[in-house]
């Protein structure tokens, strides 16, 4: 369980077979894997030491932040409406970070600027905004490490298109920024050559973190400034998680350790081959989307890994509950929890008066999603499923800094236990290879 200090309170003592049943994990199988995983922690305390692990450095940065704000004041000077363009890895973690504020499609921040934030490829989406917005006024941000990404490359220059189209040509380095890898031996990928040309402003992605591990950089953290979020204490939050490590605390007081052994324990003893992640706050949706990227991209090589879920409380109690209680035991449950007792609007009791709404009289709606969030885990272990909790003080840049930290340490180490490279994505290529060619030369 988690040192009270961090942002997070981490409980798997629901999962065992001593607290649930049959159907739990023995103390014996998650012992074996704990000592699998302080071998992952010597190895990342190496890379710290000899910087090989660049992400490990990141939370302690304050050296790049300057630019990153620099850049946001070209991006909201003059402007009515501000896209980011990125998927994957160049998206999700700035949604997940911008959703602190109530972001959903948009987030309005204290200069009148709406920031969209757009990850998938739709034609019909990017018609509408391309329609719709006033082009004198939009800017865009665009975020590819590899500069080579197709789906946003077609988003930009349909959007050059446009403001073409629309007579701003000449004005058009004024409507973008571009945040993609340094040239490499003097040779720009093909997305800085293009910034080059128009004179774009341009930021450098950090070229030893991949995309998916990129939240922390300048690829997540501009983004995050452009809705009004602290940057600072994003990576304060991190660099919580990070203590311990590099303190050289022994593995079970290392809080990202303990998760990656538990869910590679239950996944060898007990065959849980889906790991659910399921959160009380609407808050946190894109964090688990973001989750699911993470842990699917980094940890399904060579037969292995476990296949991440997401689900919503209490939308998803009514969708999913069902299956998750009554289906197969083929899961690990995480939920994540707020103390929201006695917030959110009040029901005044003479509208309650009904005897199946009696129990709503005088309640917050924040007083029923804590019934319902605790009862929900309560079922779990009733039902011998293991569940794994967090306790959070607030979703907040701190809070969020953290659990981003802990849970890319834990799918690097949860990728050392089972002896594959958790930054890689060779299965990826091929499909993005295909694409090319039916772009091409057409389709079979």
């Amino acid at each position: 369980m988690s040192d009270i200090s961090l942002p997070y309170l981490q409980s798997i003592d629901n999962c065992f077979a001593d607290k649930i049943g049959e159907h739990g994990l023995s103390r014996e199988a998650f012992g074996a894997a704990l000592e699998e995983a302080d071998d992952a922690l010597s190895w990342l305390r190496d890379a710290a030491a000899d910087g090989s692990l660049a992400l490990l450095g990141v939370p302690a940065r304050r050296d790049d932040l300057p630019a990153l704000k620099a850049a946001a004041v070209k991006l909201l000077t003059n402007t009515t409406d501000l896209f980011v363009l990125g998927t994957g890895g160049s998206s999700l973690g700035a949604q997940a970070l911008a959703q602190i504020t109530g972001w959903n499609t948009q987030a309005h921040i204290q200069k009148g600027v709406a920031v969209h934030i757009l990850d998938n490829l739709d034609a019909s989406t990017m018609s509408a905004i391309l329609k719709t917005a006033d082009l004198r006024t939009t800017r865009f941000l665009v975020v590819s490490k590899s500069g080579g990404t197709v789906e946003t490359a077609m988003q930009m220059l349909a959007a050059m298109t446009a403001l073409e189209s629309a007579g701003g040509g000449k004005y058009m380095a004024d409507h973008f920024v571009v945040l993609t890898e340094p040239a490499r031996d003097g040779k720009p990928n093909a997305l800085r050559a293009l910034a080059d040309k128009y004179g774009f402003l341009t930021l450098d992605h950090d070229t030893g973190i991949g995309g998916r591990y990129s939240v922390l950089t300048n690829v997540g953290l501009l983004p995050a400034h452009l809705v009004g979020l602290n940057v600072e204490a994003i990576r304060e939050g991190a660099a919580e998680v990070l203590a311990p490590l590099f303190a050289g605390e022994p593995v079970e007081r290392i809080e990202p350790a303990i998760g990656a052994a538990l869910s590679m324990a239950l996944a060898r003893e007990k065959g849980a081959s889906i790991t659910v992640m399921m959160a009380y706050a609407d808050r946190l949706e894109r964090f688990l989307a973001w989750h699911a990227q993470l842990w699917a991209e980094s940890l399904g090589k060579e037969g292995m890994g476990t296949t991440p879920a997401r689900a919503l409380g209490p939308v998803d109690q009514h969708s999913q509950l069902q299956l998750y209680l009554g289906g197969p035991r083929d899961k690990m449950f995480t939920v994540f929890i707020t103390d929201t007792g006695g917030q959110g609007p009040l029901v005044d009791a003479k509208f309650a008066s009904e005897p199946a709404f009696a129990l709503l009289a005088g309640r917050h709606i924040g007083d029923l999603v804590d019934a319902e969030q605790h009862a929900t885990i309560d079922t779990f272990v009733r039902n011998g499923r293991p569940v794994r909790t967090f306790r959070l003080r607030d979703v907040s840049e701190k809070s969020m800094g953290a659990l981003m930290m802990h849970f890319m340490l834990e799918t690097i180490i949860a990728g050392r236990i089972l002896d594959i490279d958790p930054f890689d994505q060779p299965a990826v290529e091929e499909g993005k290879i295909l694409a090319r060619k039916y772009l091409t030369q057409g389709r079979p």
